[in-house]
């Protein structure tokens, strides 16, 4: 198999292998990067050895990358909190974030601050007990006298509302 046609097939399904990446490691950045390798360790497999089935190998050594790289996130956060003490966590500063991702955080939570403001008293309240107090959805019908049905039903529509209100201001 040429380079020639892997990069023809590489170039027609980059924006499905991109999509399958993004899926699965929920993170555009890192999917680009993926894809990245992806490119760079079939091309160096090509030069090693003859590949018959040439798309599936592409997908496959994709997903194969992204899931190392999931393994690897799920050890790297299992040692942090397995290894470190929780109160030592909390104790750490957060790096400083610029001017800019200020500005741009001031302004979600400004639209977010509107959005959520024109919701119904109970649905605030679903999503105070949820969002800020940590409640179960069981927990928050008891209280309310609702099901735990319209407490997911109410819960999703506000999240539908947050992520919508993110998104437009990405």
């Amino acid at each position: 198999m040429s380079q020639s046609r892997f990069d023809t097939v590489f170039l027609a399904q980059r924006l499905t292998l991109l999509r399958t990446l993004q899926r699965m490691v929920d993170n555009p950045s890192t999917a680009e990067d993926l894809l990245q390798e992806t490119y760079l360790r079939v091309t160096r497999a090509l030069g090693e050895r003859p590949v018959e089935h040439l798309e599936p190998f592409v997908f496959q050594t994709a997903r194969n990358l992204a899931l190392d790289h999931l393994r690897a996130r799920r050890v790297q956060t299992r040692t942090l909190l397995d290894d470190v003490p929780e109160q030592v966590l909390h104790n750490v500063a957060a790096p400083l974030g610029s001017s800019e991702d200020a500005a741009h955080a001031g302004q979600l939570l400004k639209h977010l601050s509107v959005s959520l403001g024109q919701l119904s008293a109970r649905q605030q309240r679903i999503f105070i007990l949820s969002r800020l107090h940590g409640a179960s959805h069981l927990e928050i019908a008891r209280q309310l006298k609702v099901s735990a049905s319209t407490v997911q039903k109410e819960l999703k529509l506000i999240m539908a509302i947050c992520i919508g209100v993110a998104e437009r201001l990405s």
